[in-house]
């Protein structure tokens, strides 16, 4: 038989030890359920409860189980007729509790019986209140609930939907559909069992009830066989068989076939409590071509990563390899619970998917699995032919369902192979072979899936074979109370063979003075009698006859120890003695001691003694302590008793307490206490320490005192001293305080006439010892001023065995006098300390600054008026720009003197210096800075001094500014000259001029003078530039010359509405007259504007028109002589529409376009054309070609059943016309055969006033670096852009670039000098309106002031330009 378990597995997958039925903790029978499977899909499920009523002697009995019950099968869902109401049979209550199976062989199918109508009729013992017959009961539509009476309890029978199985595991790694599995045994084996029941006492009937066998039975209804060849035995197996036990077998049993007792004997390892899985996946059934999942959860809450789960199929397959259609695994993960779920989906399920899986899940060193099976259900079954080796061979087909074993031979009709191999049948073979053979017959007859053939060999039924020696054996197993007695019965069919018993594989032998156990004869039958069965009785017991032998279990169940008198709390002092007692209901019963829940050590040298008396137990303390105090319990198997054990000191009284004492230092000191009890020692402590007796010390105990003497006290023996009875908590204590006189220990300081010196500013920190006990009292004194230890900066401190007193920051104040005065009740002292303090010098006074030079200056000082008490070392000189606040050393070594000069300043920079007094204490603070002083000097002399014209009565030259100008500025320039022969210069203007070209009037027609230029600024005159050569004042006649520029020499091209500006320089002496003509005749001065100076002429057209277009002929004349050039204008404007655009042909999809050149060209050359389409659905027009040239064309690719227009646009340099020429008809591109009638529509009027989606933004630019200013405008039509600087249209400068491309608007500035910073203004206009922006440029950086005069800037604009950058530097 199996091994009975010993812990039932409970849903949650761990293990729990069972409980009886009995209200005081015994562990209760298991539920039993009984399900029929197929076809229908609803199952009986039983019920059983042990009711078990009080006897006041136990009755005898043989502790036989019951055989399994036969229950039809139905046919269709159908619920049993049953009474609603059965009364409990009274029975005793010493009845055993009958072990129930857990594994029993599984018929593959069940057989379809009739449902009785009505119950049978029961036999049922005369002493017994049953009732012999159970009404009939009309069929509930509702799951009803049928109480059957048993001899233990009463069996309740419900019948429920199968959508909601249990699962079950079963031996052979299948689930079952319920709770209880159903399994069919042959029909021989059924009559032998019946055969069997007419001599014996049958669970299915009871016999008639006879004095001598009044044990308990189980009542069952019989159904009535309609065939006996058809009738199936069922048996009942219990769940949870797959953890088998394999040391004391109790609680949970199973019924099935018998088993060796070697068998029974194999150790079987037991698995591991779950560590990880808080659910795990159970056994299912499915059916053929259904979806299942199976799910295992983790809980997440003390893992840091994601464990590792894997899923096997068998021992090694692993399914993560096998995924596809038909297998799924999925991970999630639930952040709130903090859950992994682990799913396994199985789709569409085919018969091969059966058999045992396991689920792996690891984490670190932790490790956890769980097995399941999966049963799969064939929608119909039937005796088929089939061949055993093909339906065992495994697949190797490369698909996705390879690698799994394949059934479906044993499902599906199949003709089996011609083979030259003879027919055998390997059914019959396997079936009379020993299952050590399997695996032989498995290879030779080449069948490969050797785990698939044991699970088939396991459903097929068994066919027992009809014992020759036993009529009757052992049930399986037996149980009886400790205490109690069982018989054990077996029924032989010769009564002559000779009949051993076995306790465990050992023969039981009778003997004449034991009766533990008893043999008796009945007829045929062998009994043994087990009297007073105690735990040494639980074992396997097998009787043999002849060669044939069968064997049983018995098991013992021990009644719980309760407790009769519970412990009783106890209150004593110590060195008492203790005793707890306690009462249980059974003698010699195991307990447990406990203490503050730790068990009670009872060992040989142990305080605490364990003694019983009959059912008294008592726990003795002989000599108390108060360690002993605590919590008591004693703990037996039916319950546990507590109390709680206090024990107290015994009091203590005082006669004499401590005295609180003052002693000199030196003097002996003396303690001295009496208590009552007198002989209890005790201990002397100070300050909390414990005094041990040395020299020093005496300690002295007789009778009631007890005295501490010290000979000579110190310092420290200063502290409270306690002394503390042993054994008690109270205690005696006392203070001792030791006196000294105060005492200044100012020689440890080695100072020099007592007297201390420091540098003013310093931190003073003098500390100065001190001694006195106790700590006396200091006082700090200045003269009569007291000084507080709260004083921000001069304050004194006490602490320990020293004084000090600090000054934070010394001062000159702060030397003098200081005394120091200690007092205590000892006695007082006083010292004296003088305090010098040295400081720096004070500040000389503010320097002078006598001269000025370009880069130089001269300065003096005069001496500090306090040296600080030491004489000056030297001085130290810092000067500092006047806008800064850096100051700069000028000398690093000390200068002894009071004057210095300082050199190396820029020039122009106002300065500012200072000076420091130095002494051997330190450096002093710096004098008040000097009056500011700007060092200046003047420029050089001005450059390139020339001749630039001579008339008859004056002489003008030019020149350029001086190379180096200097911080002073240029004020001006002085002119004078002198004839040649003398040195009489006489200056030309009498104010300076800010220009670089003078002109010297007055002068005598036909003289030599020479000329020189002299530079102002603030610092005076510059040396001058002298001409090299005298000048003759008289007048020299140039012809005049044109100089045309470059691109003036070719046709200069504008558009109609821009600005013409053409600048023609010429030469020529004196002034040239110039005259401009256009085709011969004079320029009209309204229409062009002429301007003419020295050297140039300017012919300016504000907005020019195709009028205007032309030669022009400049002719300059000086006297006779004269020059000429012609300048040639050309202003272009867009060209017009081509005169007419006619649809030539159209065929297929193509169309030919013909038009004519347009009449007005823009005086320029037509440089191509550009053609567009419109849809007449539409109207959107889409460009078919650009830039083509030709005056005829042929569109291609047009949609068949559109109707097209066209239209032409011409171009010339300045762009595309500005409208273009329709075709009058459209042309429809028509298949052959339909005609298409296209619907009208409306234009979408898309045109727009100007909006500036990005305005422009304030931009700061760099002098001499290119800047760029955007914005972006929409409008339709396309606005035409202009832009302005201070409202100022800019046309035609060379330092600006516009550009406009897709609406973005760009204004590049070339090249930037402060004068282009200002307001720039972007405005966009067309039909429908115009818009503006406006933004701020400003440059920073700019010329300096040599760089303006060399561009020619008038002085004034330079003064005001470098005026404004100064105010923008200050602003800064």
């Amino acid at each position: 038989m199996p091994e009975p378990t010993k812990k039932e597995e409970m849903q949650n997958g761990q293990a729990e030890e069972s409980v009886a039925p009995e209200t005081n903790g015994a562990p209760p029978l298991p539920e039993i359920s009984l399900e029929v499977s197929p076809p229908p899909a609803w199952r009986f499920v039983c019920y059983t409860e042990a009711t078990v009523a009080e006897a006041k002697e136990p009755a005898e009995t043989d502790g036989k189980l019951p055989e399994p019950t036969e229950l039809p099968v139905p046919t269709v869902p159908t619920v049993l007729p049953v009474p609603t109401e059965l009364p409990v049979l009274p029975v005793p209550t010493e009845l055993p509790v009958l072990p129930v199976p857990t594994e029993l062989p599984v018929p593959t199918e069940l057989p379809v019986l009739p449902v009785p109508t009505e119950l049978p009729v029961l036999p049922v013992p005369t002493e017994l209140p049953v009732p012999t017959e159970l009404p009939v009961q009309p069929v509930p539509t509702e799951p009803t609930v049928l109480p059957v009476p048993t001899v233990h309890e009463p069996v309740q029978v419900v019948v429920v939907p199968a959508e909601e199985p249990s699962h079950t595991h079963n031996s052979s790694g299948q689930t079952q559909p319920g709770g209880v599995e159903v399994k069919e045994q042959t029909a021989k084996h059924a009559d032998a069992a019946n055969t069997t029941a007419k001599s014996e006492e049958s669970p299915r009937s009871l016999p008639p009830v006879d004095d001598d066998n009044a044990e308990a039975t189980t009542l069952s209804p019989t159904p009535k066989a309609e065939d006996s060849n058809s009738i199936k035995k069922l048996s009942i197996e219990l769940p949870n068989d797959s953890v088998p036990a394999t040391k004391r077998k109790d609680s949970v049993w199973s019924l099935g076939e018998g088993q060796a007792p070697e068998e029974l004997e194999k150790p079987i390892d037991t698995p591991p409590l779950s560590t990880l899985l808080i659910e795990k996946p159970e056994s299912r059934t499915v059916q053929v071509g259904a979806d299942i999942t199976f799910v295992a959860k983790v809980e997440a809450k003390d893992l840091l990563r994601k464990p590792t789960i894997k899923w096997f199929k068998g021992k090694w397959m692993d399914l993560a390899s096998k995924t596809g259609k038909h297998l799924q695994l999925k991970e999630t993960f639930d952040r709130i619970t903090k859950i992994h779920t682990f799913e396994m989906h199985i789709i569409k399920a085919k018969d091969n998917y059966a058999g045992n899986y396991r689920c792996e899940v690891t984490y670190k060193d932790k490790f956890d699995s769980c097995s399941f099976d999966l049963d799969i259900q064939e929608t119909g079954q039937g005796t088929q032919n089939f061949d055993i080796r093909s339906a065992f061979k495994r697949s190797s087909e490369g698909q996705e369902d390879a690698g799994e074993l394949d059934f479906s031979g044993l499902l599906k009709h199949r003709e089996p192979k011609p083979d030259d191999t003879p027919e055998v049948d390997v059914w019959e073979i396997l079936k009379n072979a020993r299952p050590d053979e399997y695996e032989k017959i498995a290879f030779t007859y080449g069948i490969t899936d050797l785990r698939g053939l044991l699970k088939r060999m396991k459903k097929i039924p068994k066919e027992e074979k009809k014992s020759e020696a036993f009529a009757k054996k052992l049930e399986p197993a037996y149980q009886v109370d400790k205490g109690s007695k069982i018989r054990l019965v077996v029924d032989l069919a010769d009564p002559t063979v000779e009949l051993k018993w076995y306790k465990n594989g050992q023969e039981i032998r009778p003997t004449p003075n034991q009766r533990k156990y008893i043999f008796e004869h009945k007829g045929t039958q062998r009994i043994m009698v087990i009297n007073n069965c105690s735990v040494n009785d639980d074992a396997a017991y097998s009787v043999a006859a002849g060669d044939e032998k069968c064997t049983t279990e018995l098991f013992v169940k021990e009644l719980p120890v309760k407790i009769v008198k519970a412990l009783e709390p106890v209150k004593t002092t110590v060195n008492e003695r203790i005793e707890l007692e306690c009462e249980v209901t059974e003698e010699g019963a195991q307990v447990k001691w406990m203490k503050n829940g730790v068990e009670v050590p009872t060992g040989v040298r142990s305080r605490y003694r364990v003694k019983s008396e009959g059912t008294k137990h008592y726990l003795v303390i002989d000599d108390a302590s108060r360690e002993d105090s605590g919590t008591y319990s004693l703990m037996a198997t039916g319950g546990t008793t507590e109390a709680h054990v206090q024990v107290d000191l015994k009091p203590l009284k005082i006669y004499q307490e401590l005295q609180d004492m003052k002693v000199l230092l030196g003097q002996p000191i003396k303690l001295h206490c009496e208590i009552y009890p007198g002989n209890v020692p005790g201990r002397w402590y100070r300050n909390g320490q414990l005094i041990q007796p040395n020299d020093r010390m005496n300690i002295i105990h007789r009778n009631k005192t007890h005295k501490l003497e010290i000979a000579t006290s110190s310092l420290h023996d200063a502290g409270d001293y306690t002394f503390v009875p042993e054994g008690y908590s109270q205690s005696l204590s006392a203070k001792i305080h030791i006196i000294d006189p105060p005492k200044v220990l100012l020689d440890s300081l080695n100072l020099q006439d007592n007297q201390v010196t420091i540098v003013a500013g310093n931190k003073l920190r003098l500390e100065i010892p001190i001694s006195g006990e106790p700590a006396p009292r200091v006082v700090w004194m200045k003269g009569e001023r007291v000084i507080l230890d709260s004083g921000h900066r001069v304050r004194a401190e006490t602490y320990g065995d020293q004084t000090s007193l600090t000054i934070e920051v010394t001062e000159r104040e702060d030397t003098g006098n200081y005394k120091i005065v200690l007092q205590n009740e000892a006695g007082e002292d006083s010292a004296a300390i003088k305090i010098k303090v040295v400081d720096n010098p004070d500040a000389p006074e503010a320097p002078l600054v006598a001269q000025v030079g370009g880069d130089w200056c001269s300065m003096a000082w005069e001496a500090p008026k306090y040296d600080g008490g030491s004489p000056i070392l030297g001085y130290f000189i810092e000067r500092k720009k006047k806008q800064s606040s850096r100051w700069m050393r000028l000398n690093f070594d000390l200068i002894k003197e009071t004057t210095f000069e300082p050199k190396k300043m820029i020039e122009g920079v106002p300065y500012e210096v200072r000076v420091f007094a130095v002494n051997a204490i330190g450096v002093s603070k710096p004098s008040e800075p000097s009056k500011a002083f700007t060092p200046l000097a003047v420029t050089s002399e001005p450059t390139m001094l020339v001749v630039d014209d001579v008339t008859d009565t004056t002489v003008t030259v030019k020149w350029r500014p001086p190379e180096t100008i200097g911080a002073a500025g240029l004020d001006g320039y002085l002119v004078e000259y002198c004839l040649e022969g003398t040195d009489d210069w006489i200056s030309s203007n009498t104010d300076v001029t800010e220009k670089t070209r003078y002109t010297i009037t007055g002068l005598t027609p036909g003289s030599k003078i020479l000329v020189r230029v002299k530079a102002i600024n603030a610092a005076g005159a510059s040396n001058s530039r002298t001409l090299q050569h005298s000048v003759l004042v008289k007048e020299v006649i140039e012809p005049p010359k044109i100089r045309v520029p470059r691109h003036l020499k070719q046709t200069y091209t504008r558009r109609v509405g821009e600005a013409v500006n053409l600048v023609v320089p010429f030469m020529g002496k004196p002034r040239p007259k110039v005259n401009w003509l256009k085709e011969g005749k004079p320029v009209e001065p309204s229409h062009v504007s002429i301007r003419n100076t020295e050297c140039d002429s300017i012919i300016f057209i504000r907005k020019a028109e195709r009028s205007h277009s032309g030669k022009y002929e400049m002719m300059v004349q000086v006297e006779n002589h004269k020059d000429t050039a012609i300048i040639d204008i050309q202003i272009v404007d867009l060209p017009g529409p081509p005169q007419c655009v006619n649809i030539e042909d159209v065929w297929g999809e193509n169309v030919a376009l013909v038009w004519t050149p347009p009449k007005d060209n823009g005086n320029a050359p037509i440089i191509g054309y550009t053609i567009q389409k419109a849809d007449k659905k539409t109207m959107e027009w889409y460009t078919c070609i650009e830039h083509y040239h030709r005056t005829c064309i042929t569109i291609t690719e047009l949609v068949v059943g559109n109707e097209y227009f066209f239209r032409v646009f011409s171009e010339n340099m300045c762009g595309l016309s500005e409208t273009a020429t329709p075709t009058k008809k459209s042309a429809l591109i028509v298949k052959e055969g339909k005609q298409l009638k296209i619907p009208e529509y409306n234009d979408l009027d898309l045109k727009e006033a100007p909006k500036f989606t990005q305005p422009l933004i304030n931009t700061f630019a760099i002098a001499g670096y290119n800047a760029t200013l955007n914005c972006s405008v929409r409008a339709n039509p396309k606005p035409k852009v202009i832009w302005m600087k201070n409202k100022i249209t800019i046309l035609d400068d060379p330092r600006y670039r516009m550009f406009s491309n897709q609406g973005v608007c760009t204004l590049e500035i070339r090249k930037p000098s402060p004068y282009d910073g200002g307001m720039y203004t972007c405005k966009a206009i067309n039909d429908l309106g115009e818009a503006q922006v406006d933004c701020k440029l400003e440059v920073k950086g700019g010329f300096t002031f040599y760089e303006l005069m060399q561009r020619g800037v008038p002085l004034h604009l330079i003064d005001k330009y470098m005026n404004e950058t100064k105010i923008v530097e200050q602003e800064k």
